[in-house]
């Protein structure tokens, strides 16, 4: 019994007997049954959230809030056998360990690129970024399939966002990519070497003219929104093309064909992935 506002509420016995089967078979599960759970989860955590600001606006308004208190604690606990399922799908890999091993990834965004990834069908760094939507390069026509996993990039945003918000820890290694990526790309703005990308974005898109961003713009410069996404893509970019050289090496025992070298904070130079 879970007591919430002063009421005794089972929490449903059928959301634990589901945790322990999941986490029974969880390291057999296929790439299909792991996406599926990867996007439930991901489903739920967004349905709390939004329930949780209604409670607040019911609790501001003096209603009574027992029900979706009850609600949320059960959404929080299934969330939580999802994610320790998936937990158990990422540490059956090798690969899933190593990530997990990484500041600012956890068991569901391991089990996601491990459940959406196909290693032999991205043999270089360039062909995983364009499956995942990084690739700039990269056109969409009309009628034309869409060239790039949505899933997957929807998972390398949330994994961007997961290292902006580790960048401070000492034991980080990809949120410090970010920063010194932002940093110098706030410097290369400033200085005016980014005024044709600041134009390319007046010409190709509609920007209110009364937003910040389309002074910015107009005057040459990106905003700081623009470059912190930048500066975000560029470290999930960094650690895609790591993931790929790491699990192309175990898969094949041997190192990608082309090792991709990305210049960071102006330094042209191989970055090696994390040791794990």
């Amino acid at each position: 019994m879970t007591a919430i506002n002063g009421l005794d509420i089972e929490v449903n016995a059928s959301v634990v007997r589901l945790s322990k089967d999941l986490r029974s078979s969880a390291a057999l599960l296929d790439a299909q049954e792991a996406r599926f759970l990867v996007d439930s989860y991901y489903e739920m955590q967004g349905n709390r959230i939004r329930a949780a600001n209604q409670e607040r606006s019911v609790a501001n308004a003096g209603e009574p809030v027992a029900l979706l208190d009850w609600l949320a604690t059960q959404s929080r606990v299934l969330e939580n056998q999802i994610k320790g399922a998936l937990g158990v799908y990422a540490d059956a890999h090798p690969i899933g360990r190593w990530m997990m091993s990484i500041k600012g990834i956890g068991p569901v965004i391991a089990a996601g690129m491990l459940a959406h990834i196909d290693i032999t069908r991205t043999p270089t760094a360039g062909s995983l970024w364009r499956f995942a939507g990084l690739d700039p390069t990269a056109e969409w026509k009309k009628g034309q399939k869409r060239p790039h996993n949505a899933s997957l990039k929807t998972l390398c945003w949330k994994l961007g966002e997961s290292f902006v918000k580790v960048h401070n820890h000492d034991d980080d290694v990809y949120g410090k990519i970010y920063k010194d990526r932002k940093e110098l790309e706030t410097s290369r703005n400033e200085a005016g070497l980014l005024a044709d990308q600041a134009e390319a974005k007046l010409e190709r898109f509609k920007i209110g003219k009364s937003t910040d961003a389309y002074k910015a713009y107009s005057a040459g410069k990106l905003p700081p929104g623009h470059i912190h996404a930048r500066a975000k893509r560029y470290a999930v970019k960094m650690f895609l093309s790591h993931l790929q050289e790491v699990w192309w090496t175990h898969e094949f025992g041997t190192p990608p064909p082309a090792p991709y070298v990305m210049v960071h904070a102006g330094h042209a130079h191989k970055i090696e992935p994390p040791s794990g």
